[in-house]
């Protein structure tokens, strides 16, 4: 059996039958985390049932369409990563992942990935990987941003969860262009205004019952920061202050609930202490009872200050 290093204490290693009690327990913990976007977890709720779902990984990869590995931190599993489907005749495989709460902010999904894909692509001969992502998972679509991937599309209400019907999204990555992302990784400063990106969208999200950070607005942007919504003919433009408090209602009174945005597409530039990001982005969420879903664009302009960088203005407008 391998063993390869994930940095710090973490390893990843083949998920087998025989690890299905340790799995198990692992699941337990892990639902909170990965059943409101996939029913990965419902699969395994007894001894039985995640022995079966290890033996059905084992009996695939015996046939060479899937494979599954776990990660292990400190010698406790906490999450893993699979080819879900591997088809060497065309070329094209599909990767997931998930994780549990003990395994955040560490970058070991995304380093266990960069694994299988470098040996999709350079052991197998693999012409292009898949990521495939329910809409509204933002972390699992950063995991495919950060891989280097690119979303392809979108389909729509492609399959029924928990009552309701949710879109996927695909991205992809092509044995060219993963040579490439490796060769040039990204710089400290584009990850730095991913970071703020991805924290301006996160706080709003209410789902689960979980509350917005609204506040973190107030860390994301100078001061003096601007945000503008531009739907009609006139401008509203906003201070901070102006901004923040009545979202910050309708997320916490009912009208608005089960919230969440996130970008899905970017173009972002870098001009020596300024920078601007053009964000294309979904929502989804029930506004008074129902369920809604729509998508947009923003522009958000940041600026490098003494205490790192910062958004200093952005405006919005809704398809």
């Amino acid at each position: 059996m391998f063993t390869l290093p994930l940095g710090d204490t973490a390893q990843l290693r083949p998920l087998e039958p025989w690890h299905a009690r340790e799995f198990l327990a692992h699941i337990d913990r892990a639902r909170p985390n990965v059943d409101p976007w996939i029913p990965w977890a419902t699969l395994s709720t007894d001894l039985d049932s995640a022995t079966a779902v290890l033996q059905r990984y084992a009996d695939n990869q015996a046939a060479d369409t899937a494979r599954i590995y776990g990660i292990w931190l400190d010698g406790t599993l906490v999450g893993g990563v699979m080819f879900t489907r591997f088809d060497g005749a065309s070329g094209v495989c599909e990767i997931g992942c998930w994780l549990e709460a003990a395994g955040e902010g560490r970058g070991l999904v995304t380093r266990a990935c960069r694994a299988l894909i470098t040996w999709a692509f350079e052991e197998r001969g693999m012409s292009r990987v898949e990521w495939w992502v329910a809409a509204g998972n933002t972390r699992s679509a950063e995991v495919a941003r950060r891989l280097g991937m690119t979303r392809d599309g979108v389909l729509r209400r492609r399959y029924p969860y928990q009552g309701v019907r949710h879109d996927s999204e695909i991205w992809s990555v092509l044995d060219e262009e993963w040579s490439a992302e490796r060769e040039t990784p990204a710089p400290d400063t584009r990850a730095e205004l991913d970071r703020l990106t991805r924290a301006f969208f996160s706080a709003f999200t209410n789902t689960g019952g979980s509350r917005p950070n609204v506040d973190i607005i107030r860390e994301v942007f100078i001061p003096q920061g601007m945000i503008i919504k531009n739907l009609g003919s006139d401008p509203v433009v906003y201070d901070l202050e102006a901004f923040i408090e009545p979202r910050e209602k309708i997320l916490t009174d009912g009208t608005l609930t089960e919230f969440s945005e996130w970008e899905v597409a970017d173009r972002t530039e870098v001009f020596g202490s300024i920078a601007h990001r053009f964000s294309e982005y979904r929502k989804s969420g029930y506004l008074d009872g129902e369920w809604f879903e729509s998508s947009g664009h923003k522009t958000t302009q940041f600026v490098r200050t003494p205490a790192g960088w910062r958004m200093s203005s952005m405006a919005w407008d809704d398809v």
